[in-house]
């Protein structure tokens, strides 16, 4: 079936709304390890359960969006997506930064 250059646009936003979901629950279980110590073989079990549980998704989203075929479009779109979400957690933290800078020099000055 052959997908018209708006339903594929639709198709790619989807893909990089589902990789930013990856990108996101990946930074939850970041933020987890850091909260809680872990052995290493408890964080490559969870890494193994993580990237099997994100594979089915990814997997499921591309199977509902595509009518099951593969798009390569899908794919590039999930790694923008993902992409994006990398980028916005770093911007993020250097914002939270700069802000825990001016409140600790506020702070001093008061």
């Amino acid at each position: 079936m052959i997908l018209g250059i708006g339903r594929e646009a639709d198709v790619f936003l989807y893909a990089a709304l589902s990789g930013l979901s990856v990108w996101a629950a990946y930074g939850i279980l970041i933020c987890f390890r850091k909260i809680v110590s872990h052995r290493r073989i408890m964080i490559s079990l969870e890494d193994i359960v993580f990237w099997i549980g994100a594979s089915v998704y990814i997997f499921r989203k591309m199977y509902d969006a595509t009518y099951g075929t593969v798009r390569w479009f899908f794919v590039l779109g999930a790694l923008c997506g993902a992409g994006a979400g990398a980028l916005i957690f770093r911007l993020a933290g250097k914002i939270l930064v700069k802000v825990k800078k001016k409140l600790e020099k506020y702070r001093k000055t008061r």
